[in-house]
C-alpha cells in the first residue's frame, strides 16, 4: 500500500509538474507573439486599418475592405471576382463575361472565399497569432535562415479556417521581436516542413508595418488606405482611389 501510494504521489507530482511546464511554456509563446504583434504596429491599430491592397506571388491582385468583408480578387486581365466574405455572395467575370449560372458561381464563390483565406493570411499572419482557435506552444530557441538568433513557436488550430489540420512553427527575431520567417507542416504529425520562408522587407503601411518579401517572390506591392470608393467592390471598372490613381498592382486598367 505504502508503494502504491508513493506512485499515486509521485504520478500526481510528475504530471502536476508537466502541467506548470505546459503553462509556463504557453506564457512565453504568449510574450513572444505580444511583443511581435506590438513591434509591427499593435492589435489596436491593425483593427484600425481599413483597406488592404496586394498581389499574391504575382497571381492574383487583392483588395479588402477589413470592415465589412468586401474583396474584389482580379486573377487576369479579364478575371475578376466580387464578394463579401460573410455572405459568400458576389459576382464573377471571366474573359471580361459575367458568370450567371447559379451552379458556376457559386463554386466560383467557394473558390474566392478559400483563395482569400489563403492569400490573406500570408499578409497579416503576424496580426493574427492571438485569434480564437490559434494555439501557440514555445517550442526552441534556433538559428533564422540568415543566421540571426530566433525564438521558434509552434502554431496549430482548433477547427477553424478552411485547413484546421495545418502546423506551423513560427520564427521571431529576438532583436527586433518582429515574425521572421515560417515553416509549414500540412498535418500536426508531419515531421519535416513542405516548406520554410523569410519574411523579409518590413515596411510602414499606415499605422503598422507588413512584409511583403517571402524570399524570390511575395506579396509587393502591398497599399493600405483608410478611404476607398465603394465602386471597387461592385464594378467592374478598374480600381481608382479618392484621387483617381490606379491603385498600384492591379490587372484590370
Amino acid at each position: 500500500m505504502k508503494i502504491l501510494s508513493t506512485l499515486v504521489v509521485l504520478s500526481a507530482i510528475f504530471f502536476s509538474s508537466q502541467s506548470i511546464a505546459q503553462a509556463n511554456m504557453d506564457k512565453r509563446a504568449m510574450a513572444i507573439a505580444d511583443a511581435s504583434v506590438n513591434a509591427i504596429g499593435g492589435r489596436e491599430n491593425y483593427n484600425n486599418t481599413r483597406y488592404l491592397s496586394w498581389v499574391f506571388f504575382g497571381k492574383r491582385f487583392h483588395v479588402w475592405d477589413k470592415y465589412t468583408g468586401d474583396i474584389r480578387i482580379e486573377y487576369g486581365k479579364g478575371d475578376l471576382l466580387l464578394m463579401n466574405v460573410h455572405t459568400k455572395q458576389g459576382r464573377v467575370w471571366e474573359n471580361g463575361q459575367e458568370i450567371t449560372d447559379k451552379a458556376q458561381l457559386n463554386k466560383k464563390m467557394n473558390w474566392g472565399y478559400k483563395v482569400w483565406i489563403n492569400d490573406s493570411y500570408w499578409v497579416v499572419m503576424p496580426f493574427k497569432l492571438h485569434d480564437d482557435g490559434v494555439n501557440l506552444a514555445y517550442t526552441r530557441e534556433d538559428m533564422s535562415l540568415d543566421g540571426r538568433p530566433v525564438d521558434v513557436l509552434t502554431m496549430t488550430f482548433n477547427d477553424v479556417g478552411v485547413t484546421p489540420e495545418n502546423k506551423y512553427e513560427v520564427f521571431f527575431d529576438k532583436e527586433t521581436k518582429r515574425f521572421s520567417e515560417f515553416a509549414y507542416y500540412p498535418t500536426i504529425d508531419t515531421k519535416k516542413p513542405r516548406f520554410r520562408m523569410p519574411w523579409n522587407n518590413w515596411q510602414s503601411h499606415g499605422n503598422i508595418m507588413l512584409s511583403d518579401s517571402r524570399g524570390e517572390a511575395g506579396m509587393a506591392p502591398i497599399n493600405v488606405f483608410m478611404t476607398l470608393p465603394s465602386a471597387i467592390f461592385t464594378s467592374q471598372q478598374p480600381v481608382k482611389t479618392q484621387d483617381g490613381k490606379t491603385i498600384e498592382g492591379a490587372f484590370i486598367k
